[in-house]
């Protein structure tokens, strides 16, 4: 393994993250809130530290694959580490511990907060907490692939190691143009929903933090009680689409933006994520109506703003949906676990796989029915080879393996097993509010150094989809290849 080329990759990277805090740095010179000296301070050291790598001396100049999930797995550490320096000099938090769990929530687009008040924030600092979520959105990686040349040398290795699903899809046959397409579509919808929220009314500058929660599937937002302090329709309708295109794989949107609008309906995962959607809404409005609600249409407009809110990961919230009956709030868990579509800004464990999952389970029970039958598996009349079958099979497994561990873990905080659960599932499928003593109307706050560092960890090994967080620690990784 290269060291050389590793470390100076990072130094790249490192370095995109202090120009990212640049429009952080002019916000809090212009708003004279006092936090202007935080981010320069930040810049000054990052871009030190930055320069130092780039001094280090590759022994070649590809990457392979080993190299590439160090860079990514170091890549994402070391971003959120640094990400943290503005909210400790700043003053927003005292401890280390809580300001690396600000960070690694916004980068991994998690939106879980351990902050009593936002409200109370300078607004330098209240627009770097949301930017991270745009910058981890689509990944902070793929943006250094879409802008430096430089990585054109084992920019794959990086790509699939970042990039969320089973199956990474390049658009065209160059991956940086591929990266510069994806980044394209994201600012055009990021540019799109801030104009659509300033035209209905929303600051400008609460609309560009809205935004980047939305399209990054993050949750930040500038107000304690998110959305639902606004109590206002279209601010709800505008970001309700978005959140549901963000969703959704960006190729699909390539596609579609380019006039082949029948991708969509001929996208299996694109179907089954709307009839999940649909079937909640349904049943959780049907659920609320004289329960909660009076009023059939007030409960269809909270039920679907909330399904789309957890099962793209967002995490915002226009009413606290922990008084929710227990059939409601049981639906929320399920799509916290299941999340968006591969390819998407979205977490969890993908849309795409729990449909193969369920084809693969379907296949089982025929296979004992028929044993000698050749029964493949197919999704959009392909056949899904076997590779990708145990592949999906494996990440669940693991996946399960890894929410067990950090359940357990958490248990020593000594909270009741609905919030232990959920805490450990909103952590690693990047969603931000659970239930109980961590819910929409609470925070992480009041948890032990322990516990959001366990829960730390789990947001970026769920923004990196485990493996890239894994493979660091297994020792066959490190060993030396000939």
């Amino acid at each position: 393994m290269d060291f050389g080329v590793i470390i100076k990759t990072l130094g790249k990277i490192i370095l995109f993250e202090a120009a990212a805090l640049l429009p952080s740095l002019f916000i809090a010179l212009y708003s004279g809130q006092g936090d202007f000296y935080a981010f320069l301070l930040s810049i000054i050291i990052i871009a030190a530290i930055g320069g130092l790598c780039l001094l280090s001396k590759p022994k070649k100049d590809a990457i392979n694959y080993k190299e590439g999930f160090a860079i990514v797995g170091f890549g994402w550490i070391l971003v959120t580490v640094l990400g943290a320096l503005p909210f400790i000099f700043a003053g927003t938090f005292n401890s280390f511990i809580d300001a690396f769990f600000e960070a690694a929530s916004g980068f991994s687009t998690t939106g879980a907060t351990v902050l009593n008040d936002v409200e109370v924030l300078p607004k330098g600092i209240l627009f770097w907490r949301s930017f991270t979520h745009w910058l981890g959105g689509m990944g902070i990686l793929v943006l250094a692939l879409a802008l430096l040349p430089a990585f054109k040398t084992g920019a794959l290795q990086i790509y699939k190691a970042e990039s969320p699903g089973p199956t990474p899809t390049k658009l065209v046959p160059r991956l940086g143009q591929t990266a510069q397409l994806l980044y394209g579509i994201y600012i055009l919808f990021t540019v799109v929903q801030v104009v659509l929220l300033f035209l209905a009314g929303m600051p400008l500058f609460e609309a560009c933090v809205h935004t980047f929660g939305t399209v990054g599937t993050g949750g930040f937002s500038t107000k304690n009680a998110s959305i639902g302090a606004y109590n206002n329709v279209v601010f709800e309708v505008i970001i309700f689409f978005f959140m549901l295109v963000s969703g959704t794989n960006f190729t699909l949107h390539y596609q579609a933006l380019h006039g082949n609008f029948k991708s969509l309906v001929k996208d299996s995962e694109f179907k089954f994520y709307i009839f999940v959607i649909t079937a909640s809404i349904t049943a959780i409005t049907l659920n609320l109506w004289n329960n909660i609600y009076i009023n059939i249409l007030e409960a269809l407009r909270h039920a679907s703003f909330q399904v789309v809110s957890m099962i793209t990961t967002t995490g915002y919230a226009t009413t606290n949906f922990d008084v929710w009956p227990s059939f409601s709030k049981i639906i929320l868990v399920i799509l916290m676990l299941i999340g968006g579509c591969s390819g998407s800004t979205a977490g969890g464990i993908k849309q795409i796989r729990m449909l193969l999952l369920f084809k693969y389970a379907k296949r089982e029970f025929s296979k004992l029915l028929h044993p000698k039958a050749v029964i493949p598996v197919r999704l959009g009349g392909k056949r899904v080879p076997e590779e990708t079958l145990s592949g999906v099979v494996s990440f669940f497994f693991i996946h399960l393996i890894i929410f067990l561990i950090a359940t357990l873990l958490i248990s020593f905080e000594g909270m009741d097993l609905v919030s232990t659960v959920t805490s450990v599932v909103t952590a690693l499928g990047n969603v931000g509010p659970g239930l109980g003593m961590v819910g929409p109307s609470t925070n992480f706050g009041h948890l032990s150094a322990f516990s959001k560092t366990i829960l730390s960890i789990c947001m970026i090994m769920g923004r990196l989809e485990i493996y890239s967080i894994l493979i660091l620690i297994s020792p066959g990784f490190w060993r030396r290849s000939y």
